[in-house]
């Protein structure tokens, strides 16, 4: 006779399958087993949505469980079938089409709903909410026809759908009624950052903004606000929070308050039905992130399989590590001061989008923010976790200890300790993964226990638990990857790239990762790919940020900068005169000389621009670009009484030569007549000095967040050589530099004397070679304001306009 219990699971998401596998994992013979989802699927990873959306991923790559798991198990799942009661007094379920399941334990799963505002119009065609599967189809599905999308909600949810949405080539809107972004993770410092680095990507953003209807036929085609202004639109898409989904727990008389009431077992008011994940309210909090999620299915298969003597669920702290369009964010506990005793440690890079902040009360971590920059979020997390005393030097928490020391030994954590709050990972797993696994590498690690494969904020205390438990870390071939959804170091792809004939992102992707898309690479891949291809690179738009996409730099307001190419600083009357002419015509706010001796136009609005530089006539100064911009200049010899070289012309010919040449970052010249370097040659990336009888040539300058004087290449006795070494500096840059790499950085790290082997005295018999690659990127380098006549993207030059409406 089989005695074994029933067991009943309301909920196929991520929580109520969590807790089936903890309990087979401790007891594979104690339960029967039956699961209904309300979705026709197996279980799948609801916080990878997005990537779907964005086409990153395939649907069948987010599936955590396929239906084949099921049966494997045997585990009886009712997928598609939603649940219509709870019969308590005979512990019966009952579900669509008469599906009956009786249960001596039960547990509801149900999760959440999405929460939908009271505004007129939102049953409107075009209207949708992000929460399934099938939301994230309809959405693809509509949204071919439609061209500009606003997000209302400019939470975790939201931000992702714009991304989303920004993949599928529509001009995005993100609407939030509160004064910055992602509010409850972050502080206004932290939003104002997030909110340019998303208007750096092209996703617009209106704060402080309450929907009151959405207008249109049977289809939307605008939103109004409270504030009388409106939105045009052709799709929206709902973020506006979520809601615990208490609706069968409450018709079934169970005690429900904002959420299912459960006790430290997970106990609902009847001791033999159960609740986990965002459904359960324990301690009067409600939970929604994925680590709490994973304590609570533990704490309850061993509660069901007498695993376990401890005290039952505690509740857990508030640790999010999430990937805010494709930037990474990990926010924990109170990130605001109580009030003037706590301690706030704080760091702002804006330039790189770093944001690093600490909420200190008697000296132990009470909260933290970090964005843009997660390094150190491991030890974080566990000191905040721990309420471990913290060092008197606060800044190791945010970069690490100078010498090189780890701040917390893995020797204080316990096993059940959770490393990677991702995936559930404990210490007790990544140390078995070490011992009896054989892992030695980080990467190792991951592929056994997937610790450290999302968000990456666990790679530091995974190398500390190499070192401890293995008394190595292997070198991890992944630090050598150009980028890491491609596993090649730069020569490797370079070389597939080349045999395969690969002129796209997309096709890379589906050469030589499967198909497998991650946005946040599509830059750097793109850079590489015009570096090799030059005139044919297949251009794609979502492959690009919002700069190369529309060829003008993005400022706060979301509008645009426009500095026309003037050669070596030099300009004539008829040049200025066309500048003053556009500047007032299109009423430009501000006209403003820059640092690379050019005149920029400031506040130009996105539908402006190709107006602007048919009006101007003039080529782009790619002051937008990670490409040559412009060869400052003195006046050299032509004026300068104390001038040894003619340092305009040669700067002119630099400039025509070289401009608009995509490069791994933004590169920025200079040419100065005499050793007094009036123009900074000499902390440029590429610069040219007159001295008596010829010229200096430097490489690897730079006076930006990072000030370093250049160091000397070659000395050469005419303008024409000037030109033949930086052109083999360039492209072997182009060659060799990391995206985002300044020319310092390569110059550091192959160092000057190999530079001057390789390109001057070309020992290696490289130099042809390079001068004829540069040659030919030089020949296919076209203006880019050419499209001001033909425009590559019907919406290129269209975007989102906000009307106010006349009282």
């Amino acid at each position: 006779m089989d005695e074994r219990k029933r067991l009943v699971v309301i909920g196929n998401g991520m929580a109520g399958t969590r807790v089936v596998q903890e309990i087979l994992s401790r007891d594979r013979e104690q339960f029967h087993v039956a699961m209904f989802g309300a979705e026709p699927y197996g279980n799948y990873d609801r916080t990878l949505l997005s990537d779907v959306l964005t086409g990153s991923k395939d649907i069948k790559q987010i599936f955590l469980n396929s239906l084949d798991w099921y049966r494997e198990h045997n585990i009886m799942l009712h997928a598609g079938t939603a649940v219509t009661a709870i019969d308590r007094n005979n512990k019966v379920v009952r579900g669509d089409g008469g599906v009956e399941e009786s249960y001596d334990r039960l547990i509801i799963a149900t999760g959440s709903r999405p929460f939908i505002p009271p505004v007129k119009g939102l049953e409107k065609k075009g209207v949708f909410v992000f929460r399934t599967l099938d939301d994230c189809q309809a959405i693809e599905a509509y949204a071919r026809g439609c061209r500009r999308a606003a997000v209302m909600g400019g939470g975790l949810l939201g931000l992702e759908a714009a991304r989303g949405l920004l993949s599928l080539e529509l001009d995005v809107t993100v609407v939030e009624m509160m004064p910055w972004l992602m509010a409850q993770q972050l502080d206004a410092a932290g939003g104002a950052l997030l909110q340019r680095t998303m208007e750096q990507m092209g996703v617009q953003t209106l704060l402080e903004k309450t929907v009151t209807r959405a207008l249109g036929g049977d289809r939307v085609t605008v939103l109004e606000f409270q504030d009388g202004s409106t939105l045009d639109v052709d799709i929206v898409v709902m973020s506006c929070g979520i809601r615990p989904d208490t609706g069968l727990a409450s018709t079934s008389g169970l005690a429900v308050d904002r959420g299912i009431v459960v006790n430290d077992r997970m106990q609902t008011s009847d001791p033999d039905i159960y609740a986990v994940g965002e459904c359960a309210q324990h301690r009067g909090k409600l939970y929604g992130l994925v680590a709490p999620l994973y304590d609570q299915a533990r704490v309850l298969a061993e509660h069901l399989t007498g695993t376990s003597s401890n005290g039952g669920y505690q509740g857990s702290k508030p640790v999010s590590k999430l990937k805010v369009m494709g930037v990474q964010l990990v926010s924990m506990g109170d990130t605001t001061p109580a009030d003037l005793q706590d301690e706030v440690v704080s760091y702002i890079e804006p330039l790189r989008g770093v944001y690093k902040k600490m909420v200190i009360r008697n000296n132990r971590l009470v909260g933290a923010t970090l964005l843009g920059e997660t390094d150190t979020a491991g030890v974080l997390t566990q000191m905040f976790l721990l309420d471990a005393a913290l060092p008197e030097r606060r800044a190791d928490l945010l970069f690490g200890t100078s010498s090189g020391a780890p701040i917390l030994s893995v020797f204080d954590l316990p096993d059940h300790a959770q490393i990677c709050h991702c995936h559930g990972v404990t210490k007790g797993q990544i140390r078995e993964a070490i011992e009896f696994g054989k892992c030695r590498s980080v990467s190792q690690i991951g592929a056994r226990t997937k610790a450290g494969t999302s968000c990456g904020g666990c790679k530091k205390l995974l190398e500390q638990f190499l070192e401890v438990y293995a008394g190595e870390v292997a070198e991890d071939p992944a630090e050598h990857w150009y980028v890491s959804s491609v596993p090649m170091t730069k020569p490797e792809l370079v070389t597939a790239i080349k045999a395969k004939e690969i002129k796209s992102v997309s096709a890379l992707f589906r050469e030589l990762n499967g198909g497998r898309e991650e946005p946040s690479h599509k830059t750097a891949l793109a850079s590489l790919l015009k570096t090799i291809w030059a005139g044919e690179y297949e251009d794609e738009r979502d492959a690009r940020f919002i700069n190369d996409r529309v060829h003008a730099n993005i400022q706060k307001d979301g509008t645009f900068s426009v500095v026309p190419r003037i050669c070596a600083g030099v300009t004539s009357p008829a040049e200025l005169r066309r500048i003053a002419d556009v500047a007032e015509k299109y009423q430009v706010p501000a006209i403003k000389l820059t640092g690379g001796q050019r005149i920029a136009l400031a506040g130009v609005r996105k539908e402006q621009l190709p107006h602007v530089w048919k009006d101007l006539g003039m080529a782009s100064g790619h002051a937008y670009a990670k490409a040559i911009r412009s060869c400052k200049t003195c006046v050299g010899s032509l004026f300068c009484r104390f001038g040894l070289g003619d340092s305009i012309a040669l700067g002119t010919k630099i400039e025509k030569r070289f401009h608009g040449l995509e490069t791994p970052h933004k590169m920025k010249l200079a040419a100065v007549g005499c050793p007094r370097n009036c123009a900074e040659a000499t902390v440029k990336d590429l610069g040219a000095v007159a001295i008596e009888g010829g010229w200096q040539v430097y490489v690897g300058g730079g006076a930006g967040t990072r000030v370093r004087a250049a160091d000397l290449l070659c000395t050469v006795k005419t303008h024409e050589e000037v030109l033949t070494y930086m052109g083999r500096f360039i492209q072997y840059y182009r060659e060799h530099g990391k995206y985002m790499e300044r020319a310092y950085g390569l110059v550091e790290r192959v160092g000057i004397e190999r530079l001057r082997e390789l390109l001057v005295e070309d020992v290696e018999g490289i130099g042809a070679r390079l001068d004829a690659e540069i040659e030919r990127a030089i020949e296919a380098c076209t203006d880019p304001w050419v499209e001001a006549d033909e425009p590559v993207h019907p919406a290129q030059f269209s975007g989102p306009v906000l009307v106010e409406l006349k009282r």
